[in-house]
């Protein structure tokens, strides 16, 4: 029997619980809104609670929030399994099981406090805070958490401070042996282990990327397409290792996905089994927006946030102390913390406004970002991503210890994250984020953002052409978009010169656009043969972006001056806050440049290298920005010449990179042609049996934009195949829809249906639950296609809904004229095809289906699947039947998918 004074709640598609004491009882969605809003009820996930009975204001007390309080920095699949496996209880029988149950897990949680509690320390300060701040835990709270004996050290005094290193030596040059080579590999797949052929090849092929560079600006490149089960993780982590070791340099191994980055991290414990060498020889790096700021958090704590983002504070709080990184994406911090509170506060935890003051910071002798990047400096393995290696190179502040080396896994996606990363956008949010970064608050913003004149007061007293500098920034920045730009251009009152060029972009896109009568969707056009409204706004503009361009000019040169003069306030941390200011402000300088050459291009001759367009974007809608836009039309030859020319190696790999074309196209792809020497190639097979383990079925009888029989089919499919379904989608309304129809009748078989865009959960998250119950489905888009690892039973059907054409844009229809044309097309769809497939047979152990639904898929396009996978074109009732028989018995497969990390 219970002791808790609260009832708990459970609502799912199937049905409505409350408990209380020993008794449960169904209730109709009205009566549980009405209970949960007269009386504190214990729940979990009360946003998905609050979705599911249409009432979005639910609040509660969450179990999520109460073991993000108890347990920091520690994993918990947010379900009752999850739950179960935490508190050491019982998985509940069925659903109208779970109410009572998270009343016996609310007891097993709260007792936490007795016993021996390893996040002890600053629990009780915590609780006394967030008793003030109303939270719904912190009454129980504060009666079991015993005051400590002395007063503890507080976040700002118990976190670690980082120290400088002395610079690290240029790597020497070595060679590898091709037989010490091979001995790293087999200890690191450790003794007993098969040999795998293809994997000792491949890691002699990576080896060239790590041997000396005989010219200037031609590295080594390789090029090498591993299958799926090729390990090729290891293969390239032997060289690595052994030339890192070796040569006293460090290596980047950059990924695209978060997954594919934790598993690195596990990967690299074969290397260094010590954990204490490893964290100092392996660092997983990223981008600044990642890491919590200690100086926004201590802004939060000290009133800068109320009410439900004041709590959230203190839990990030709680965190920061026992996190090893102080990563807020995909790092330690639970991914469904932040989402619980709805968004509210946690982005502007970190530093995504580019306003660090880097040594003027009093917490920047502990902060987790510069900590990250001195680590990694002295590091001999660099966990990275596309973005950043990218970013580091064009705007690193690190040039001392500029990475000579590189592995690009999941190489596919290099051109996608060049395009972002070179990509310009003259838009009203940029012009506006600009401003407030020079200007800083203005009206009645609240928090503590900061202007370059606060930012650089030091400065501006001790030089006189810096104030003027800044001063003159200032007064030019007030030409850019400002608070409440939208809604002046919806009621054609622009003010400023921008947002005067921002209107005629507005109305020339709605006068051109096709479907503009759709008010759900953006809408773009050509930056073509443009009106004289846009020709007569764009001279303005073009001179308040120039007033704004010479002062960060001027203030970089000033700065330097500084730096040159080295006057008696100019101490190391000051230096090294001017010199951050230096590079944020040369950074702000060439996206100004970037802009003028955009605006240069209205009205005047269009360039080959560039892809140029007007943009309205919209969504739920709503307008949230106007602007102008310029993409490379061949982003790898920046890539090519910031990245990979200045390295003296680089090892390109994925399971899918010739996937859609040839190597040629590869080689396209990854920046190859713009090298001065050739890539080397290497090419293995998976050594799965996709023949006998998997197969694609093409359903012809589904009728294209038929969301009812669409939704028909997913259902019937997932039925047939126990869930285990990873559905894929194009379009996100198609998804809603297809979720709306068959996610009760889904649950009344027992058979839980999680979506993305449709659960208040973040992706990562899903992914969790869905490896985590093998019952469970996942619905999702683009980013579920290549970025779900799931081996096992958990997944066993890949839905497609239909040929994923890519979306006609402007940009798309200049590089498909550029590209070939419809064999354009044809590649980037056989590759999303591949990349897709390759989410079903993750080990030799699985067994799967592939449904297309799509009764026009071409035949030419089915060599995207691996050579021997049988293929046929069948009905949606033979499809059912072939997913029963091949996929119903639990006993065909291998093994359960284990939990996740």
């Amino acid at each position: 029997m219970t002791s808790l004074p609260y009832p708990a709640l459970h609502a799912s598609h199937t049905g409505i619980w409350i408990a209380h004491g020993d008794t449960v009882r169904a209730v109709s969605r009205g009566e549980a809104i009405r209970t949960a809003a007269d009386t504190p009820m214990i729940m979990m996930n009360a946003p998905l609670i609050g979705q599911r009975l249409g009432y979005a204001d639910l609040s509660g007390l969450d179990l999520l929030e109460l073991f993000a309080f108890l347990r920091p920095a520690s994993f918990m699949v947010p379900t009752p399994k999850g739950l179960a496996a935490v508190t050491g209880l019982d998985l509940p029988a069925d659903d109208g099981a779970v109410a009572p149950f998270l009343l016996a897990a609310t007891e097993r949680l709260l007792a936490i406090p007795d016993g021996e509690w390893a996040e002890r320390e600053g629990a009780w300060a915590s609780a006394q805070f967030l008793f003030r701040l109303r939270w719904s835990w912190a009454p129980m709270l504060v009666e079991r958490i015993r005051k400590p004996a002395r007063d503890e050290r507080w976040l700002f005094s118990k976190l670690p401070e980082w120290e400088e290193a002395t610079p690290r030596p240029v790597p020497r040059v070595v060679t590898l042996d091709a037989a010490t080579t091979q001995r790293t590999l087999a200890t690191l797949v450790g003794p007993g282990a098969e040999t795998r052929p293809g994997q000792r090849a491949f890691a002699e092929a990576a080896s060239g990327a790590f041997a000396p560079r005989p010219t200037r600006d031609a590295p080594n490149l390789v090029l090498a397409e591993a299958g799926t089960g090729i390990g090729k993780t290891l293969g390239y982590l032997a060289p690595a290792s052994l030339w890192s070791n070796a040569a006293g340099g460090a290596v980047w191994v950059s990924t695209y996905t978060k997954a594919l980055q934790r598993q690195l991290s596990r990967e690299t414990r074969r290397i260094y089994t010590d954990d204490a060498v490893r964290r100092s020889k392996v660092v997983t790096r990223k981008g600044r927006e990642n890491y919590l700021c200690l100086l926004n958090l201590e802004d939060a704590l000290q009133g800068g946030f109320a009410g439900r983002a004041a709590v959230l504070a203190q839990l990030v709080a709680r965190w920061a102390a026992y996190t090893a990184d102080g990563d807020m994406v995909g790092g330690d911090l639970p991914g469904w913390l932040t989402t619980l509170f709805r968004r509210n506060g946690s982005t502007a935890l970190t530093d995504r406004r580019g306003e660090c003051v880097y040594a003027g910071c009093p917490h920047y002798r502990k902060c987790f970002i510069e900590r990250a990047a001195r680590a990694s400096a002295e590091a001999d393995i660099v966990i990275a991503n596309h973005a950043l290696v990218m970013v580091n190179a064009a705007r690193g502040r690190e040039l001392s210890t500029r990475p000579t080396r590189y592995v690009f896994d999941e190489g596919h996606h290099l051109f996608d994250a060049a395009d972002s990363m070179f990509a310009t956008a003259l838009t009203g949010q940029e012009t506006i984020e600009l401003r407030r970064w020079i200007v800083g608050p203005e009206g009645n913003s609240r928090g503590r953002r900061r202007g370059l004149a606060a930012r650089l007061s030091d400065v501006a007293s001790y030089d006189e052409g810096g104030a003027q500098a800044i001063a003159d920034a200032v007064k030019a920045a007030q030409g850019l978009a400002a608070d409440g730009w939208l809604q002046r251009l919806a009621e054609g009152a622009p003010f400023g010169p921008i947002e005067t060029l921002l209107a005629s972009v507005r109305g020339l896109t709605y006068a051109r656009a096709e479907g503009a009568e759709d008010a759900g969707y953006g809408l773009e056009t050509e930056l073509a043969e443009p009106t004289p409204e846009l020709i007569e706004a764009a001279a303005p503009a073009a001179e308040a972006l120039d007033a704004l361009y010479r002062p960060l000019v001027a203030l970089g040169k000033r700065l330097e001056a500084v730096l040159s003069d080295a006057p008696d306030w100019l101490d190391g941390a000051a230096r090294a806050r001017v010199e951050g200011a230096i590079a944020s402000i040369g950074w702000r300088a060439e996206i100004v440049a970037a802009w003028l050459s955009l605006i240069a291009r209205i009205g005047g001759p269009a360039s080959a290298d560039f892809v140029d367009w007007l943009a309205v974007d919209r969504g739920e809608g709503r307008e949230f920005d106007v602007g102008l836009h310029r993409r490379w039309l061949d982003p790898t030859r920046p890539f090519a010449e910031i990245v990979l020319k200045p390295a003296h190696g680089a090892l390109v790999t994925s399971a899918t990179l010739t996937a859609g074309g040839s190597w040629e196209t590869a080689e396209a792809r990854v920046g190859a042609p713009h090298l001065a020497r050739p890539a080397s190639r290497f090419e293995a097979e998976s050594p799965f049996d996709y023949a006998a383990r998997a197969e694609v079925l093409v359903v012809t009888d589904v009728k294209r934009g038929d969301v009812p029989a669409l939704a028909g089919a997913y259902a019937r499919l997932i039925e047939a195949a126990g869930g285990g379904t990873l559905g894929l989608f194009t379009a996100i309304r198609r998804l809603r829809g297809v979720h709306a129809r068959i996610a009760d009748r889904l649950a009344r078989a027992g058979l839980p249906l999680l979506a993305q865009h449709v659960d208040p959960i973040d992706t990562g998250t899903l992914v969790d639950i869905f490896r985590d119950d093998s019952h469970a489905s996942l619905l999702g888009t683009d980013a579920l296609r290549d970025g779900v690892d799931v081996p096992g039973h958990s997944l066993r059907l890949v839905v497609m809904e239909g040929v994923p054409w890519p979306k006609p844009t402007v940009l798309h229809a200049a590089r498909r004229l550029a590209g070939g044309g419809s064999a354009y097309d044809d590649r980037i769809v056989r590759a999303r095809m591949a990349q897709a497939f390759g989410r079903l047979i993750r080990s030799a152990e699985d067994r799967g289906v592939f449904v297309l639904l799509s009764a026009a898929t071409p035949s030419r396009l089915l060599d995207a699947f691996p050579p021997g996978v049988p293929i046929a074109r069948v009905s949606l009732d033979e499809a059912i039947t072939r997913v029963s028989s091949r996929l119903s018995s639990h006993a065909t497969f291998g093994h359960e998918a284990a939990p996740a990390p």
